[in-house]
């Protein structure tokens, strides 16, 4: 991970620039559930991570499109296409659980600690630009989500 204090003054001076065009969001409002050994949890990353089989994120475009990634997915169906300068992508390589973590899930699906999972999962692309809207694939996200009768999401910022 580059840290602040190595970047060159303008490199470090952009980043620190970024942060005032961040957006601001309101408060969450925190809802009751139902215990976590009986909720359908899905997963969803900015790793930018597909099967194998699937385009890669473009990283030249908006960055606005997901990769689905069905739940029966293994660590050698996964590959990433993030692309940042500053990303260190060894942990994916040593173990896709860093950033994707639909192994661990399984694990405590299996040991009852969690209901079930969701039948696909999904991957964006991190590394755009932190005034793109992320709202119309979300909401469309959010539908997918319904359909499948998703209680609750694990999100892995990368």
């Amino acid at each position: 991970m580059v840290r602040l204090a190595d970047l060159s003054e303008a490199e470090r001076k952009m980043h620190l620039d970024r942060v005032a065009t961040l957006p601001e969001f309101a408060d969450p409002i925190l809802n009751r559930c139902k215990p976590l050994n009986q909720m359908r949890i899905a997963l969803i990353t900015t790793a930018g991570i597909h099967t194998h089989q699937d385009r890669p994120f473009d990283t030249l475009g908006s960055g606005m499109d997901y990769r689905v990634i069905p739940e029966d997915a293994t660590e050698k169906d996964l590959v990433m296409s993030h692309a940042s300068v500053n990303f260190d992508r060894t942990g994916f390589q040593s173990d896709v659980n860093v950033v994707f973590p639909l192994q661990r899930l399984q694990e405590l699906v299996k040991d009852s600690v969690v209901g079930s999972l969701a039948k696909f999962h999904y991957s964006f692309m991190g590394a755009i630009a932190p005034v793109t809207k992320y709202e119309e694939k979300v909401r469309e996200l959010v539908d997918l989500l319904k359909q499948d009768g998703v209680d609750a999401v694990v999100l892995t910022p990368v």
